[in-house]
């Protein structure tokens, strides 16, 4: 699952390139020759993984993995390699149906996919488990139904509503939608390294065993938290140009929810409640969870505007500022695990929540001056935050 992690990166990005560029089937066209690629490459990489001596010592050597416990990894993966095949057709098909407002249809197939993947479990629950394999089995089912769906509802839509031609649209070429999805495919192979980074150093803190597992549990509720919230780049490349200020509205109202729902979490009864009585987690454990927590909630407060300042780069074709923006999210969480560790290992999984807070505050930063300078050259702003090229391109286009 890991390894999977990383190899369906690729994939996954296919879905905001797809919702940027495809307006009409030619430039749809040129969007599959790019997926065909993408996907060749995945497999390609996936089968070395399987089938060479390469996949026993990734497995060993990087994960750390016993002897023993080699084998049956691979026959995991050797299913789950078709994993990121699958999610790379649903994602490329995602791109249509939410840039033709059918987002219903992503909810339909997520349900579909579950009540499959759960009808499977308990197939094999009366069968008989007999490996780790059955998991990997459930999961590519759940993935082949959602990328059926996606499949069914997208590709409806090009051939009834997307037009041949769409005159004012330039995108005809692969080379064109490479140059638009190359740098989100290096940004987010430099954001692989901030993981196991945090990883490397929570081994360095004053109790590790406390760190890792505290972090590992504050870290998923706030992906948790966070992954209800994490499409407003798709709001802003699908509204922006009709209405800036409606899209700006939307997410201030939407930046503040995360936090607050964490605050719930490390705040109130309601935190050690789920902890104790859901995850099952011990009262020093719980304690060391929580005050991870309260530091991430600097993270949540700083997520959504970062997806909507990345949506705007995509907008404007600037994706390559996404590549720096993210080193500059690597280098600030390796300098705060490196300072922190120094100063204070006692703060145990709390200087994982911090490094990787300011990581992103270090990467909304960039993001921001790149927009703003952007903004001054087109003649937009003279002066005031951030934000008044965004209030000023609004008034823009509600003049034109």
């Amino acid at each position: 699952m890991s390894i999977l992690g990383i190899t369906e990166r690729p994939a996954v990005l296919l879905r905001q390139t797809c919702s940027a560029l495809v307006r009409d089937r030619i430039s749809f066209r040129a969007m599959s020759l790019v997926s065909a690629y993408v996907l060749g490459a995945i497999f390609i990489m996936g089968g070395i993984i399987s089938y060479t001596p390469l996949g026993a010592w990734v497995f060993t050597h990087l994960f750390g993995a016993e002897p023993e416990l080699v084998g049956p990894m691979v026959q995991v993966y050797r299913v789950l390699m078709f994993v990121s095949i699958f999610s790379g057709i649903r994602c490329m098909y995602h791109g249509i149906i939410i840039f033709n407002m059918r987002t219903k249809w992503l909810t339909i197939g997520m349900l579909i996919r579950l009540l499959g993947m759960y009808a499977l479990s308990l197939y094999f629950i009366k069968t008989g488990v007999t490996s780790g394999t059955v998991g990997a089995v459930i999961f590519l089912t759940g993935m082949v139904i959602e990328a059926a769906v996606s499949y069914w509802e997208g590709g409806g839509l090009i051939r009834k509503v997307i037009p041949e031609k769409k005159p004012e649209h330039e995108i005809e070429r692969p080379a064109q939608i490479f140059r638009f999805y190359k740098p989100l495919l290096y940004s987010s192979v430099i954001a692989v390294i901030s993981g196991p980074s945090i990883n490397a150093f929570l081994g360095k803190t004053a109790d590790i065993p406390l760190a890792i597992a505290s972090f590992a549990i504050a870290g998923s509720l706030t992906q948790l938290v966070q992954s209800f919230f994490s499409y407003v780049h798709q709001i802003v490349l699908n509204f922006y140009r009709k209405d800036a200020g409606a899209v700006i509205r939307f997410t201030m109202m939407l930046s503040l929810i995360p936090s607050l729902l964490i605050a719930v979490l490390a705040y109130t009864p309601a935190g050690p409640f789920f902890m104790e009585e859901i995850m099952g987690v011990n009262d020093r454990l719980m304690q060391a969870s929580l005050q991870t927590l309260k530091v991430f909630m600097l993270m949540t407060l700083i997520f959504p505007w970062l997806d909507f300042g990345n949506g705007l780069l995509m907008l404007r074709g600037q994706t390559k500022v996404m590549v720096w923006s993210q080193a500059s999210n690597v280098s600030v969480t390796l300098i705060t695990l490196i300072l922190c560790v120094a100063a204070a290992p006692g703060w145990n999984a709390m200087i994982g929540a911090l490094a990787q807070s300011l990581g992103m505050g270090a990467e909304l930063a960039v993001v921001l001056y790149v927009l703003r300078q952007t903004a001054k050259a087109e003649g937009r702003i003279s002066a005031g935050s951030p934000f008044h090229s965004f209030r000023k391109s609004n008034e823009s286009s509600e003049q034109a």
